[in-house]
């Protein structure tokens, strides 16, 4: 019998109101940043034993785990039914711009979020249904969680008003449109990407419910997604809004002897030992106040500080009046060097400028961290911050840089990531800055070495934007440490320490000695790599792919890949379930994200212009850049292709364009879905293509049908 669980969502995306507190001027204690909420935990219900008679076992695939269906734990639902629903939200969001010393303040802004099924606020703001009382709104997607084997139904009902763009008006595709349609994709899911499942090339328009239904395979690797909206026009606009969460699959399968298994069976409770987890959504939330009808010639423009003639009119920072509400809802708010100009924060979990819940001292943690981001690179490091600094209360964003410089000065932390876009890695690598571009992300184990306040930094360098701006360090938030066990030495070696007694005590036996020796072997995860490794002699094909900026015409730009912008009748590639091919990408103009949905790819090099591969442990990008160290062999779904110019010249570009060699399998799955960059106002403005994965035709061909 199968169970099946319908839950409507009980958090909503964009009104849970911070309980950490918000006040003016006298004390202004800061917003807690907390874990997302929990949308679909997976209730306590028996899983069906065993497989039906002359049931087959799933096709051996190209992973190093192969569980069977049964494998789903006691207590885990085989299906789970959620309901999501989309409209405009009245809230707040904290802006230090407007602050003076030991206060906080809001502004009101009205963005389209997610709520839960009935499209009731999970937490009322107020009686009066309208912006309620002043404080933190944090517009954070609820945390989605699922287990391998797992049919997951998400409803999804489209609330917001009628928008005419999204029926087809004339004109190109290519221009922001359709601002109230919708969808919703599973970032970095292996799942069928057609039908009812991760389809990204349907438009739920106002008005309209649609239900997901995604049938997550039992071989299907455990780790960090997310989910967010991709219809094409309005991609950017919608995840700038807030909507994205995180997903996570869970894992309960152990290694054994002969086959991998999950990371989440080694970070397992054991004694008195605990590896507590935080999840962190960074979102770039940029909100504007526009001039009103009566303004004349600004009527209709960004309110910025440089349009009062009492301040400097270079004075990019956005600004929003008294009675003014803060909207995302126009492409001019993307572009380039527009976030930093803007004097917006990133928020971590919908909080600006917070605190994150309370650490202890020696204790090993377990951060996911996702970049929800549309356009702005981060570089994240924790540092302790001195006693004598003041609260962070107060501060604009252009004088986080001060305040960094000044207070957050002790030694930059180890950080030991065990995987990339939710894939276990080989091996730990041990840093001290984290690179993230739009829609990565890192685990990473962390251990706070004594007590005190550390500060939570992005600390960008020029070489790691696609504006090359000039480097800056912001505070994103603080997180307190209290008292414990105090770390002497290598940060790593005492992670590794760690792991290793809980391999002896989580896993039995031969297996806890084997991953204890792979641990102390360079840190090895080897256990727990969920692909194998794609070998030279194993490649079937080839396949190009160059990104590009077209600014020849003068007032205008088309964002292309391969030469052309996106069609959306147009089949750009069409690939042969079961290939493998490896692919070459480049970048023609500045930097871009490659992303391509359902299967992911293994980094082979990423050479410089000057054709020295740089993804080795040891590689250095003489540009000063430390994004690809240690890359070569890492699987991921998303990835940073860099050019150092802006140039449509092509003896400037070919100057500055780094070449990138990835490969991947087509496995499981045909249907048509995208590859993109996910600079997503590019990917809206034709930065994509379409992707089919066929059949083969048993000619060495693609099938095209019986018809």
């Amino acid at each position: 019998m199968t169970n099946c669980i319908a839950r409507n969502i009980g958090l909503s995306l964009g009104l849970s109101l911070a309980l950490g507190g918000h006040a003016s001027a006298g004390g202004a204690p800061e917003e807690i940043i907390r874990n997302p909420p929990v949308l679909g935990a997976v209730p306590a219900v028996t899983a069906t034993a065993g497989l039906q008679a002359g049931a087959a076992a799933p096709r051996k695939l190209n992973l190093l785990r192969q569980p069977l269906a049964t494998e789903l734990a006691p207590g885990i639902a085989r299906e789970v039914e959620l309901n999501l629903s989309i409209q405009y939200v009245n809230g707040w969001i904290r802006n230090p711009a407007i602050e003076k010393p030991g206060e906080i303040k809001f502004d009101k802004v009205r963005l389209r979020s997610y709520v839960q099924g009935d499209g009731r606020p999970a937490r009322s703001l107020a009686a009066d249904a309208g912006w309620g009382k002043e404080g933190q709104t944090v517009f954070v997607a609820p945390q989605i969680e699922a287990y391998p084997g797992q049919t997951v139904r998400v409803t999804l009902n489209n609330n917001l008003p009628d928008d005419p763009s999204c029926i087809a008006q004339g004109g190109s595709a290519n221009v922001p449109h359709c601002f109230n349609g919708t969808n919703l994709h599973t970032h970095g899911l292996w799942i069928n990407p057609a039908g009812n499942s991760d389809n990204v090339l349907i438009s739920i328009n106002p008005g309209v419910g649609f239900q997901y239904e995604y049938n997550i395979p039992p071989t299907h690797p455990a780790g960090t997604f997310w989910y967010h909206s991709h219809r094409h026009g309005s991609t950017a606009l919608q995840v700038g809004s807030g909507m994205a969460g995180a997903l996570v699959i869970r894992g309960t399968r152990p290694p054994t002897l002969t086959e991998n298994g999950d990371i989440d069976t080694l970070l397992k409770p054991h004694g008195a030992t605990q590896f507590p987890e935080r999840v962190l959504l960074f979102q770039q939330i940029q909100y504007a106040c526009r001039f009103g009808p009566d303004a004349g010639d600004m009527k209709g423009q960004i309110k910025t500080y440089g349009n009062d003639p009492a301040t400097n009119p270079n004075d990019k920072r956005y600004k929003c009046d008294p009675g003014d509400v803060g909207q995302i809802d126009g492409y001019d708010q993307f572009g380039p060097g527009g976030w930093a100009q803007s004097g917006r924060y990133t928020s971590i979990n919908g909080v600006v400028l917070g605190k994150l819940a309370k650490a202890k001292a020696g204790v090993v943690e377990r951060w996911r961290m996702i970049h929800g981001g549309v356009r702005d690179t981060i570089s994240f490091k924790l540092r302790r911050r001195a006693d004598n600094a003041p609260a962070a209360a107060g501060l604009k964003a252009s004088d986080t840089e001060d305040y960094v410089q000044r207070y957050c000065t002790g030694p930059e932390l180890d950080l030991s990531l065990i995987a990339a876009d939710g894939l276990t890695l080989a091996r730990a690598m041990p840093r001290k800055a984290v690179t993230f571009q739009p829609a990565y992300r890192w685990d990473a184990l962390v251990v706070f070495p004594q007590a005190g306040d550390y500060c939570v930094i992005n600390d960008v360098q020029v070489a790691s934007t696609i504006d090359r701006a000039a480097p800056s360090a912001r505070l994103l938030g603080l997180v307190e440490v209290e008292p414990g066990a105090a770390v002497g030495g290598s940060a790593s070696a005492y992670v590794q320490s760690k792991l290793v007694a809980a391999a002896q005590a989580n896993l039995p036996g031969q297996v806890g000695a084997k991953v204890a020796g792979e641990l102390k072997d360079g840190f090895k995860l080897s256990s727990f790599v969920p692909h194998r490794t794609i070998e030279e002699t194993e490649v079937t094909g080839t396949q190009l792919l160059t990104f590009n900026i077209d600014t020849s015409k003068p007032g205008a730009a088309t964002f292309q890949v391969d030469g052309r912008p996106f069609d959306g009748a147009r089949i750009d590639r069409v690939l042969q379930l079961g290939a493998v091919d490896e692919w070459t990408l480049k970048s023609a103009f500045v930097s871009h994200p490659f992303h391509i949905h359902v299967n992911p790819f293994q980094i082979v090099s990423i050479k410089t212009p000057d054709g020295v591969d740089i993804s080795g442990d040891n590689g250095k990008d003489p540009d000063g850049d430390p994004q690809y160290a240690g890359m070569k062999g890492v699987w991921k779904d998303t990835l940073w292709v860099k050019n150092l110019y802006a140039s449509n010249d092509p003896a400037t570009s070919r100057k500055g364009e780094y070449t990138i060699v990835v490969r991947t399998r087509y496995e499981r799955y045909i249907g048509d879905f995208v590859l993109h960059c996910h600079i997503l106002d590019h990917e809206d403005q034709g930065m994509m293509q379409n992707i089919r994965v066929a059949l083969p035709d048993g000619k060495g061909g693609a099938s095209h049908g019986h018809h």
